[in-house]
């Protein structure tokens, strides 16, 4: 297989830890749960997206691009993680932005600003008309003599998808051998994709569930079975996926992306004051509430261990300031 033969820089800080979270995992009635910290991979508070980007901007890097573009939701961690692996790299980057208006630079965007990350903000529009504005942007760069990289929304390639590939090797060496329950957010279905077929090749018996925060999940399981296909084939791996292989939920993620559910917040409050685990309401919370209320069904192994993998997303937590104002236990005195 190719996976060390691939172009790669080096980004993230690896192996992330693999920690025990007995209290939560008491409180859901599990025998282990395992969080697999993804959320510490560095590279500007760190992330799933900086496994991506190692292979990413590898290929940016061999096209001889000077500048990389890319697109996502105000708060998008994939927008921010690129443009600070552009920046560690000493390259210029662009972002297109799309959703719902703000009137304040805070959380991502606020580090987007930081890194000098000029952003062409398209209100209320989704993915498709940020891509289109994203390709129309590359032509001006064009026609000014840039060379631009486009890094499609959440990384979510087969190129990227090999950053998981490799992450679940690492936590095969991690687990000696044991066989897990994997579940983790999904959104552009590239971390999935890379992890269905990484535990496929290096964890047997492993399962992987994906708790969808953006979109139902029949679209989802087809784009997931997508890209790992494509991605194995990248490889030389003879693997190849259907739909029917990804298991995926829908049921967790709310009105809309981006929009706090209530089961997410009471997650992100319960990981908080059981185990010291920061979640965020975009991603991880609903996650969480997902693998909370599966474990509460029985739709998960009571007996085998579970593994959360966590994808990041804290810096979103502090533009979503009023969603937690009421917990405050504060006397000011003097």
């Amino acid at each position: 297989m190719k996976l060390d033969d691939l172009p790669r820089v080096g980004l993230a800080h690896l192996p992330t830890p693999l920690e025990d979270a007995p209290r939560l995992a008491e409180y859901l009635g599990l025998k282990r749960l395992l969080i697999k910290r993804d959320d510490q991979t560095g590279l500007a508070l760190g992330g799933n997206k900086a496994r991506k980007l190692e292979y990413l901007m590898a290929e940016a890097i061999q096209a001889g691009s000077d500048i990389v573009l890319t697109d996502g939701g105000p708060q998008s961690n994939h927008a921010r993680m690129t443009a600070a692996a552009a920046r560690k790299l000493g390259l210029d980057v662009a972002l297109v932005l799309g959703g719902p208006d703000f009137h304040e630079f805070q959380g991502n965007l606020l580090l987007d600003v930081l890194m000098g990350a000029p952003i062409r903000f398209l209100k209320d529009q989704d993915v498709p008309e940020m891509e289109v504005e994203m390709a129309r942007l590359a032509d001006e760069l064009r026609e000014q003599g840039r060379r631009p990289y486009i890094v499609p929304i959440g990384g979510s390639t087969p190129v990227g998808a090999c950053g998981y590939v490799r992450g679940m090797r690492e936590l095969a060496e991690q687990l000696a051998g044991e066989t897990v329950q994997i579940v983790l957010p999904v959104g552009s279905c590239g971390t999935l994709a890379g992890c269905v077929l990484g535990a496929r090749l290096f964890l047997p018996g492993s399962t992987v569930t994906g708790i969808s925060v953006s979109r139902k999940s029949a679209p989802l399981r087809h784009r997931t079975a997508e890209i790992a296909s494509e991605c194995a084939g990248l490889l030389g791996a003879a693997e190849r996926f259907c739909a029917d292989d990804i298991i995926a939920y829908d049921e967790y993620y709310g009105p809309a992306y981006g929009v706090p559910t209530p089961e997410g917040r009471d997650a992100i409050v319960t990981c908080a004051g059981l185990e010291g685990l920061l979640l965020d309401p975009v991603y991880t919370g609903k996650a969480m509430a997902g693998l909370m209320d599966l474990a509460r069904q029985g739709k998960l192994d009571r007996q085998r261990p579970v593994v959360f993998l966590h994808t990041g997303g804290v810096a979103a937590l502090f533009a979503f300031e009023p969603l937690f104002r009421d917990l405050a236990v504060c006397e000011k005195r003097g």
